[in-house]
């Protein structure tokens, strides 16, 4: 059975996601071609005396707007951004598969966004808002030293750059589904059209692009989600066929840090990695910069943590709509899809595509939430290579015009890199947990490195260097170990059982041979979701014992506004004292 022979793309669904390209491509054209207004720049709102505004940011005023649109922008599209950056077409469809083979315990990840929006709104972002910092690693050479800072950028390009191919392949599978389109023409489609409005309209056209993007994402997935419990026979019927299928999980409370997915994995594992990219990463620093005042960022941040959530729990029930249509036919064992990241698609299709539009729609929103993804990425990652690597490493002052130039031929050069890499994901399967192993090594790593700055107050320069290096290197020896382990057949498959009893064909499941496990080297047993806990973890407690061991920071010589503000009841009053000094001498402490 072919899936393109039941329902093909049609002219309505072609004018659908025709419209998305049109208008992305637009909202650049329009952002580069507006005539900008100054406006003078409101002083973010000081959480203590002393604080300093600057008056540009990277070396000019083209630059500061092209890049963190002079700090000036709106606190919903910023949000609706914040959620852009995070969401993409891995999040849509690794999400709804994970449900699918592996039931619900993972809908928990919910409260877990909650929680860990709150932390991020009262720790870590009135730091970076009092410091006006335009990315977050010139906090780490503030704090620590420049080298720390320079390490930790090479550290987040690289991991950037390992995240690009994932953003592209998920919606280029997704559309191949359902139109027939050859996989790299859409892959390259995606990544010219975002390459393009990013170069040309910076991050106003990039964050109000975000927001009517994330807005069409919500309404697809929302709609599949609606008609999906309609035409399903109603909700009663939706969760008993889960229960029986044995899907409906929420109280694993297995200790085992073996088994995939249990409360404490879940909520543990899910707040650690998601305040690892939402606290520090350049991503989601570099909009909270973009507003004007601390009150603002926290707002968007609100909002953020909301729609997420809500947003992570709807696909978390069309997981479970997928699974109540293909409970007796499962679609990979049936030959009906090649991987699991294409089950939403081929649900869709077969659930709702006779519906004219709708599955345009999806795929508009896929495609939305691709390329509103990786062009958060191209941007951040350009800010980055200009201001901490260039201006910050390598201590080169660019003109304006040199400056343009770097920062635009990154974004190129990085979409020309994430269409190679998409090559290699081909060959592999599982997108959620994989990509979420891979980014774990570097988000953990400077997670920690900023935790240990804001939150230890004694944390050295040689504290903090060890205790990154020993975090890092023990999530990608877990990472990359695990990843081998599996293509090497020695771990056993945890998904849920399958049936093909009434598929149309006969179709006999195959045999899978239980391998024991004991012989496995323990870490490399442990759930995805520990990894990144594990490093980040690392880094504060070997940061933290190496710094008393090696002459701790004399706390009545930090500037408070270098330390949470959750810690100043807890500083000496010296900490305290009125800083008039230009911004500039803070980075220069060693």
């Amino acid at each position: 059975m072919d899936t393109k022979s039941d329902y093909r793309f049609g002219s309505i669904d072609y004018t659908i996601f025709l419209g998305m390209i049109v208008l992305s491509t637009g909202t650049g054209i329009y952002f580069s071609c507006y005539k900008k207004t100054k406006k003078s720049i409101e002083e973010v709102e000081p959480t203590l005396p002393g604080s300093v505004v600057k008056e540009h940011d990277f070396g000019s005023a083209k630059m500061s707007e092209y890049l963190l649109g002079s700090r000036q922008l709106k606190v919903f599209p910023v949000a609706m951004s914040l959620i852009a950056s995070y969401v993409s077409g891995v999040t849509i469809l690794g999400t709804t598969s994970e449900i699918y083979n592996y039931g619900t315990q993972y809908w928990f990840i919910a409260i877990a966004i909650l929680l860990q929006g709150i932390a991020v709104s009262y720790v870590y972002i009135p730091v970076f808002t009092v410091l006006q910092v335009g990315s977050s690693y010139e906090y780490l050479e503030m704090r620590f030293h420049s080298v720390i800072r320079s390490i930790a950028s090479f550290m987040f390009i690289l991991d950037e750059i390992l995240f690009l191919p994932f953003i592209v392949y998920v919606p280029a599978i997704a559309l191949n589904q359902v139109s027939g389109i050859n996989l790299h023409v859409i892959s390259a489609v995606i990544v010219i059209v975002c390459v393009f409005y990013t170069f040309v309209g910076g991050i106003k056209a990039v964050v109000h692009t975000d927001a009517w993007q994330t807005l069409v994402m919500f309404l697809s997935v929302l709609v599949v989600a609606v008609l999906g419990t309609f035409y399903a026979n109603g909700l009663d019927k939706l969760f008993d066929d889960a229960a029986k299928g044995e899907r409906l999980i929420f109280t694993n409370i297995n200790p085992s840090p073996y088994v995939r997915h249990t409360v404490w994995s879940v909520l543990i594992g899910g707040f650690s990695y998601w305040i690892s990219f939402n606290a520090v990463n350049q991503t989601m620093v570099q909009r909270y910069m973009s507003l004007p005042s601390l009150k603002q960022a926290r707002a968007s941040m609100a909002i953020f943590t909301i729609g997420v959530a809500a947003f992570v729990s709807v696909c978390c029930y069309v997981g479970l709509l997928i699974f109540e249509k293909y409970q007796n036919c499962d679609p990979l064992s049936a030959g009906l899809i090649t991987h699991d990241d294409q089950l939403l698609p081929l649900y869709v299709v077969q659930t709702v595509g006779h519906i004219s539009g709708m599955a345009g729609l999806f795929i508009a929103g896929i495609f939305g939430a691709a390329l509103s993804s990786l062009s958060v990425v191209l941007n951040s990652t350009s800010l980055v290579i200009l201001e901490d690597i260039v201006r910050g490493c390598f201590k080169i002052q660019p003109s304006e015009r040199a400056s343009t130039i770097l920062v635009k031929g990154s974004i190129i050069v990085l979409g020309a890199i994430a269409l190679s890499l998409v090559l290699v994901l081909e060959h592999l399967s599982g997108v959620l947990s994989i990509c979420t192993s891979m980014t774990a090594i570097a988000a953990g790593t400077t997670f920690g490195l900023f935790t240990l700055g804001m939150l230890v107050p004694w944390a050295n320069n040689v504290g903090t260097a060890v205790g990154g290096i020993a975090g890092a290197l023990l999530a990608g020896w877990i990472s990359f170990g695990t990843q081998f382990t599996i293509a090497a057949g020695q771990l056993n498959s945890q998904k849920l059982n399958v049936s093909v009893e009434q598929c149309t064909t006969n179709i006999t499941l195959p045999e899978h041979n239980w391998v024991d496990e004991e012989d496995v080297f323990p870490l490399y047993r442990l759930s995805y979701h520990w990894i990144n806990p594990i490093g980040v973890a690392t880094v504060i407690v070997v940061g933290s014992i190496v710094s008393l061991l090696t002459k701790p920071t004399d706390v009545k010589t930090l500037d408070a506004q270098l330390i949470s503000p959750v810690l100043h009841r807890f500083l000496p009053k010296e900490c305290f004292v009125s800083r008039q000094q230009p911004q500039t001498n803070l980075l220069n402490r060693t």
